[in-house]
């Protein structure tokens, strides 16, 4: 078993994740999936229509359904969905914190998506659904060393700004994704460079 799990589980359980419940926000939940060598899974998300997360790098997982138990149900049942990988006899190392997600709206509610972190011993085959274009598997100790950081221009609010980015061996990991990365480096005591966003050039 790679000593990454262990060292993502001992920063996970120093503190518990910052959970923002309320009814009045919509909920979803993805799951960071980490290998026995260390390696996370990562999805390219298929191009489709209506989605503001067409053809992005992503993790898998989805918006809570009625059905769901709870938020932790949700990442399992929608990493089963989106890719063929049942997480029913993974180990949940834990959670990060809640973040909202900026963007269009469904019904007027904002979206507030929940990070689980979960390790397998043995990489499975994976199935991907028509929602997933590809998967890739990446190593942590290069999440943690910093490699590929870069910027990308973008536009928020009718103004331009530059966003942070990395490269996955082509392809580009950003936005709530990368946020989800860097808050599990932070948890680690390895903070990503400081990167503000700033108008672009």
């Amino acid at each position: 078993m790679s000593p990454w799990i262990a060292e993502v589980a001992r920063a996970l359980d120093a503190r518990p994740p910052v959970e923002r419940a309320s009814e009045a926000e919509a909920h979803a939940a993805v799951a960071l999936v980490l290998d026995g060598q260390g390696e996370l899974l990562f999805i390219e998300r298929a191009q489709r229509a209506g989605d503001p997360w067409s053809g992005h790098v992503a993790f898998p997982g989805g918006r809570r359904e009625p059905s769901d138990r709870d938020l932790l149900h949700t990442a399992m049942r929608e990493t089963e969905e989106e890719v063929g990988l049942s997480l029913g006899a993974a180990r949940l190392l834990g959670a990060l914190d809640d973040l909202p997600a900026l963007g269009p709206r469904r019904a007027g509610r904002s979206l507030v998506i929940r990070p689980y972190v979960f390790a397998l011993i043995e990489r499975p085959q994976l199935r991907p659904n028509v929602e997933v274009a590809g998967v890739r598997w990446w190593p942590l100790q290069r999440l943690v060393a910093h490699e590929g950081r870069g910027h990308r221009p973008w536009v928020w609010g009718g103004q331009p700004i530059t966003l942070p980015t990395v490269d996955l061996g082509g392809a580009e990991l950003w936005g709530l994704s990368l946020q989800m990365v860097d808050g599990l480096l932070e948890r680690m005591g390895r903070p990503p460079p400081t990167v503000p966003l700033r108008p672009s050039t």
